[in-house]
């Protein structure tokens, strides 16, 4: 009997002399210069997580989902083919996840309700359709309303109807009053009082106060007056004199202008004299 090796100690075992996954991304990594920060920012994969993978700790990646994710970047950031790490991974880890049913998502996005928006334009064309038809009713209820001569009230005379054929003849417009003794008296003494009227033609005008405050400035058609006070003086500026008729403290003067002249005048209290 011979003392050495038996024959079981000559046996020869297959080895799997393949490294860990981590061990090969970090020894890459080393061989590349880059550090974890480095790989860390480039991959956006948080340093903790990037130290676990180089450990062969899965366990914070969040599934085999997200560490399958992890291990194909950070080998594409370190220059490594990722699908043989992957098959490594799969083999070690039960296999290739199952991929997620879409049908399921397809169905809730699908009877997801959307947000109705609220319709503008329909909401415009209901209000002037309410403008429209509030318009027409009050017009037909107006057209409606008895045009007759009003009933008498009762006990009083009914009026006397009007004769067929007879045409409603228009009221004369009462003439402008002219300024008699009493309106005179009436302007007040302590005050400077001014009124123009335009009689034959339209004039431009300017009227300032004794403290050469601005009261009128513009153009005085034909028909229309003017009438202006100050305690002390009022200065006027007539572009058509000839077509101006002048009350000064109550009384008309009689001071006939040609038709285009500008006058230049100055009214103080008491008997009026151009300035």
């Amino acid at each position: 009997m011979s003392i050495g090796n038996s024959p079981e100690d000559d046996r020869i075992f297959p080895a799997d002399d393949r490294d860990s996954i981590g061990r090969a991304l970090r020894q890459t990594r080393i061989a590349a210069g880059l550090t974890v920060e480095e790989v860390s920012a480039s991959t956006r994969v948080r340093i903790p997580i990037v130290h676990a993978i180089e450990q062969d700790d899965f366990s914070r990646c969040g599934g085999d989902v997200y560490a399958r994710g992890h291990v194909r970047t950070l080998a594409r950031a370190v220059g490594l083919d990722p699908a043989p790490l992957i098959e490594q991974y799969d083999a070690e880890h039960g296999g290739r996840p199952a991929p997620t049913p879409a049908a399921p998502l397809f169905e809730a996005e699908r009877i997801r309700p959307e947000p109705r928006r609220p319709n503008w334009t329909a909401a415009m064309v209901a209000a002037i359709v309410a403008v429209v038809g509030f318009v027409g009713f009050t017009m037909f209820n107006g057209n409606d309303a008895p045009k007759g001569p009003t009933t008498a009230a009762e006990g009083g005379p009914a009026p006397a109807p009007e004769k067929a054929g007879s045409a409603a003849k228009p009221k004369p417009r009462p003439a402008t009053p002219k300024p008699t003794e009493s309106a005179i008296a009436a302007v007040p003494q302590d005050k400077v009082t001014v009124k123009l009227s335009a009689v034959d033609d339209k004039s431009w005008i300017s009227a300032k106060a004794h403290d050469g405050k601005l009261l009128f400035d513009g153009l005085l058609l034909k028909g229309e007056s003017k009438t202006f006070q100050d305690d002390e003086r009022v200065d006027l500026v007539l572009g058509n004199a000839g077509a101006i008729e002048l009350y000064v403290n109550g009384k008309k003067l009689a001071d006939k202008f040609e038709s285009g002249q500008v006058e230049r005048l100055s009214y103080t209290k008491g008997d009026p004299e151009a300035g």
